[in-house]
């Protein structure tokens, strides 16, 4: 298992990997430790609308899809209002 580990990760892609395996634990440790931003036991190309997408290293930045893909569309800001009739108060508004 070390190796196989060792061996996918040692690539400069991790869009997505896979493993066929009757071994949750198995299952798990691979996808635990594998560098990549998908990871598929014992099916592959499988996706959901609601699942985030994307690679790590050299694979992309960022996810599409579900929540974590929305958050590319957005832009936190903050405001803040002094007050001062409330001295000891700052109000925040995000």
């Amino acid at each position: 298992m070390e190796e196989v580990i060792k061996r996918a990760n040692s690539t400069i892609y991790g869009l997505a990997a896979g493993v066929v395996t009757q071994d949750i634990n198995k299952a798990l440790t691979f996808a635990h430790n594998v560098r990549a931003g998908t990871v598929w036991v014992n099916c592959y190309d499988a996706f959901h609308v609601s699942t985030p997408f994307g690679g790590f290293k050299q694979s992309g930045v960022g996810r599409e899809l579900g929540e974590y893909g929305l958050r590319q569309y957005s832009e936190v800001k903050t405001v803040t209002i002094y007050n001062p009739r409330h001295t000891a108060d700052i109000e925040f508004l995000n």
